[in-house]
């Protein structure tokens, strides 16, 4: 049986991997610049946010799909950059804010994915 920690980690990837596909134009507007097939990309990692999601929750694949999430937010890091540059210059100051603020948080996220690849 997964950790609430790990169930809710599960939970998170769930939801975003499933607003990849529900609403994929706020995603596609983070995906850096450079990187072509943006609506592809999106899907993409919403597919391997709900891999990841799916994997958390069985004994058998906890440990790889941790370690999945943990390099999942790691690629994904690139886009809240371009989010926060994007916003530097046409978002209001509370958007801004949040988005600088989530990048940090990444490290944190980072470690919750490590930890339940421990379980």
């Amino acid at each position: 049986m997964p950790s609430r920690s790990t169930k809710g980690l599960a939970a998170l990837f769930g939801v975003l991997g499933t607003l990849h596909f529900v609403k994929p134009g706020p995603f596609e507007q983070i995906v850096p610049k450079v990187l072509p097939r943006k609506k592809e990309l999106v899907y993409a990692s919403g597919a391997a946010e709900l891999a990841c999601a799916a994997g958390l929750l069985h004994p058998r694949t906890r440990r790889l799909a941790g370690l999945a999430s943990a390099g999942l937010l790691v690629a994904v890091f690139p886009a809240n950059v371009q989010m926060a540059a994007d916003l530097r210059t046409k978002g209001s100051r509370t958007a801004q804010a949040i988005a600088y603020a989530r990048l940090p948080l990444q490290l944190p996220l980072i470690r919750w994915a490590l930890k339940a690849a421990r379980e």
